[in-house]
């Protein structure tokens, strides 16, 4: 799904964000990504979804080498990513069921398909007294379902998730986890960075720690 070989990402001519990067991530893992602030974890969130391009090395992924793809592709190779973020980055002039259903729209979906896709994912989220209510009137927790929702609408292979329990207590945060773990059993890749190492103890999964640019740990948590 995802092959790192020799990365570096190079700011300014000398300052490495990162450095010599190399591991594989398979299709249907869960792998955490973590690391103290300044670790590198934006950058390579960056450069495999195509945001940047890495100064040297080969990264492949979902059989593209992002060093060959072209402006006009980039858009159709992001199509196979959902991004779930710390402040979830709602519209809040649109409720819950169009927030969810916006991806669809963008992807030219039917209007009586995307009504049978968003019903069915907002189910699975726990949303469904929620459907027409607006961002601003939803808690934290349900906040982030729904970004969780538009993440994962259109069926990509790859979710990436940057802090995405930041913002919620323990035990919201451990019902976010939950539900990650049950969509990665359909075959979903998750790469999810946190600084809550409790996270971490909870389930297994894969580890990779970052320190200044330098993958440092590669192990099963």
């Amino acid at each position: 799904m995802i092959e790192l070989k020799h990365i570096y990402k190079t700011y300014g001519g000398e300052l490495h964000s990162l450095r010599d990067l190399s591991f594989t991530v398979e299709q249907g893992e869960f792998v955490f990504l973590v690391g103290p602030s300044g670790a590198g974890k934006t950058t390579l969130f960056k450069l495999i979804s195509a945001y940047e391009k890495s100064s040297s090395g080969d990264l492949v992924v979902s059989g593209h080498n992002l060093k060959e793809l072209r402006v006009g592709q980039v858009p159709f190779f992001r199509r196979q990513i959902g991004f779930i973020f710390q402040n979830y980055k709602l519209l809040k002039t649109k409720s819950v069921y169009e927030n969810i259903e916006l991806p669809l729209v963008i992807l030219g979906e039917k209007e009586n398909i995307r009504k049978e896709k968003v019903l069915e994912i907002i189910e699975k989220v726990g949303l469904q007294d929620h459907a027409d209510q607006f961002p601003d009137f939803l808690s934290g927790g349900e906040q982030q379902r729904v970004a969780i929702a538009r993440a994962l609408i259109h069926q990509p292979k790859l979710i990436i998730a940057d802090e995405p329990t930041g913002n919620l207590d323990p035990a919201l945060s451990d019902s976010m986890m939950n539900l990650f773990y049950e969509f990665s059993k359909t075959g979903i890749t998750f790469l999810v960075a946190t600084h809550d190492h409790r996270l971490l103890q909870n389930k297994k999964a894969r580890v990779l720690s970052l320190d200044k640019g330098v993958l440092v740990e590669d192990r099963i948590a």
